[in-house]
């Protein structure tokens, strides 16, 4: 049997972060959550990643500039940003199939950005 893909979860809310892991473990994910994108970057698990989920607007690091940190990096883990702004600045720095989720979101809508980037799609 295959171990479960870990799916790290990044948001300075930590209840919709605990919400976020909650729907992403009920899929059948392992979930990490983090309240901030230093404290992701400290993770030990980071090269064992099948996906990220970020918020973009958190005090000190960005979610932006964590994903241009990690591609910086090499990393080639796919990102899901949520935002409650528009997704036009997202689109800007990183890329225009940059994969956004609009605060509030229904969960079907993570989870059909999470298959599809677990995918590679």
């Amino acid at each position: 049997m295959s171990e479960a893909k870990l799916i790290l979860i990044i948001d300075d809310d930590p209840s919709v972060g605990r919400a976020t892991g909650s729907l992403v473990r009920s899929l059948g994910f392992k979930a990490e959550t983090f309240t901030s994108a230093e404290d992701l970057l400290r993770c030990p698990r980071l090269q064992e990643t099948a996906c990220i989920i970020c918020d973009v607007q958190m005090p000190g690091m960005s979610g932006i500039d964590l994903y241009e940190a990690l591609t910086a990096q090499g990393s080639r883990i796919p990102f899901i940003f949520i935002t409650a702004f528009s997704a036009d600045r997202v689109r800007h720095r990183a890329g225009r199939k940059a994969r956004i989720l609009h605060k509030p979101f229904e969960a079907s809508e993570l989870v059909t950005h999470l298959s599809e980037a677990i995918q590679g799609r």
